[in-house]
């Protein structure tokens, strides 16, 4: 049986390598956070499994490929300011943490945030900030932000979160419908947007005013 350390290795080596992620950065952070802290109970044995996995609440893990492709996307140096959009069970949170200076994390079910925190407090993060709040509405008393993950597919892009992106900033967001989403990445411009696809996916619906 793989030691958890080894199997972060093989899971960097064969799932994320081999189909394309190569900020070495994103690499290292995701050989480094212990997802197997963040799954739990009886499906601790599948936590490096190429797969999403269920979590409390109805929601999910994402697959670690898909975290690590948002990641990459948003072009983390290590000085900037990030909006997270949903917690879920916080290991994007603290994938994000490693990579960048603040991270700023929202999730409209307090039940999932608040174990998400005591894990990442139990890890030593001390660079992540939270609030219960309709993630559609972002965090407006902290922007701008230079990046925003949204980890919930939505039906077109949420004005608050355009508004909240800083000039020259970059946002992930699954778009489309309920059942299957285009990965879209955003940058922001002369206070106007441009946008490409990453590809197809498929996350639990964003509620909310600015959602479904």
């Amino acid at each position: 049986m793989l030691t958890d350390d080894k199997a972060r290795e093989r899971m960097v080596s064969e799932q994320l390598i081999p189909r394309g992620i190569k900020d070495p950065r994103v690499l290292h952070a995701m050989a480094k956070v212990p997802r197997h802290r963040f799954v739990g109970g009886e499906r601790v044995s599948q936590a490096y499994m190429d797969s999403p996995l269920p979590i409390d609440e109805g929601q999910t893990i994402s697959q670690p490929y898909m975290v690590a492709l948002m990641t990459e996307a948003l072009e983390l140096k290590g000085d900037e300011k990030t909006l997270e959009i949903g917690t879920g069970s916080g290991y994007q949170t603290a994938i994000l943490a490693e990579l960048c200076a603040r991270v700023y994390t929202v999730e409209r079910i307090s039940e999932l945030q608040i174990k998400a925190r005591e894990i990442l407090e139990s890890l030593g993060y001390t660079n992540i900030f939270y609030k219960t709040v309709n993630g559609t509405l972002g965090w407006e008393e902290q922007k701008p932000y230079d990046a925003i993950i949204v980890t919930a597919g939505a039906p077109r892009i949420p004005t608050p979160l355009v508004d909240q992106l800083a000039e020259g900033g970059r946002m992930v967001i699954p778009i489309g419908d309920r059942v299957s989403q285009e990965l879209t990445k955003i940058r922001k411009h002369a206070g106007e947007i441009s946008s490409e696809s990453l590809g197809g996916c498929r996350f639990v619906a964003l509620l909310g005013e600015y959602g479904w």
